[in-house]
């Protein structure tokens, strides 16, 4: 399984979710993408990171581990 992270440099929350994704699913394969490349990411992620993307799923902050296992399950979060 991957998970797209939505990231910039300097991100600590950002760094929380990495942690949290790899405590949940060590061998979880993550893509980060910084959005500070792309004008378009900014405008959609810029004040969300990180954001948590699976399919057409996304979680953004602020989320905790529970939440993580279950965006990582496929759940629907209320």
């Amino acid at each position: 399984m991957s998970v797209t992270l939505y990231t910039t440099l300097g991100c600590h929350l950002c760094e929380r979710a990495r942690d949290m994704l790899l405590t949940v699913d060590p061998m979880l394969a993550i893509e980060a993408i910084d959005i500070a490349e792309d004008d378009d990411l900014i405008v959609r992620y810029g004040e969300r990171i990180p954001v948590l993307r699976r399919g057409d799923q996304e979680l953004a902050w602020p989320f905790g581990l529970l939440d993580v296992r279950a965006f990582l399950m496929g759940e629907r979060l209320v």
